[in-house]
């Protein structure tokens, strides 16, 4: 299949690697269904309707899923899977906030739900270096991670933030197109279908 609105480029951030969406679909093959199921929380697939819905079936929620990441992943990292610390960040560092990976997710996310800590100690991710580092490394926890994150936090990562949210934001990366919005794309969606059939 030629990839063609998922290579599309992604602010200034550029195009995605095929071998980095590859391994997104392979991933999102094997994920739980859980991960993309519908529930009754406030959460990513509420925050997409607009640009991406209706969801019509499960398959069609991993490909929304699929393509919040490979956007977000374009934002925080352009899809670096090795990328380190924030450091335009104004605020301190610490091993609990530091961010790791291609979605420049921390350590303190797993706060946000029992599920994340969870995940976390089934791979015995017990400290903020070690999160830094297998995040880092192992992509198919990072995928899963930052997945069930999206399902329980959309301010986790500053392109996530929509609307008069983006005030929270310092000024300079306020406007629409720092965030992932205007750059979601349902024929992206429809590739990632056709990729996970």
């Amino acid at each position: 299949m030629a990839y063609t609105a998922l290579r599309r480029r992604v602010y200034n951030r550029g195009i995605p690697p095929i071998a980095f969406l590859q391994e997104m679909v392979a991933w999102a093959r094997t994920a739980p269904d859980e991960i993309f199921s519908a529930n009754q929380k406030p959460d990513i697939y509420n925050k997409v309707r607009f640009e991406l819905g209706p969801y019509l079936n499960l398959r069609y929620r991993k490909a929304v899923m699929l393509e919040v990441m490979r956007v977000l992943a374009g934002f925080e990292s352009s899809w670096n899977w090795k990328e380190g610390v924030d450091t335009s960040r104004a605020g301190s560092d610490t091993a609990e906030n530091s961010e790791a990976g291609a979605w420049q997710v921390s350590y303190d996310a797993r706060r946000l739900a029992p599920e994340l800590q969870d995940l976390l100690l089934a791979n015995q991710i017990k400290t903020g270096a070690q999160f830094q580092r297998i995040m880092k490394a192992n992509h198919l926890l990072a995928m899963e991670f930052v997945a069930r994150l999206l399902r329980h936090n959309t301010k986790h990562n500053g392109p996530l933030y929509k609307g008069n949210e983006r005030f929270a934001i310092r000024r300079s990366l306020r406007d629409a197109e720092h965030s992932i919005y205007p750059w979601l794309s349902k024929p992206s969606v429809n590739e990632f279908i056709k990729l996970l059939s």
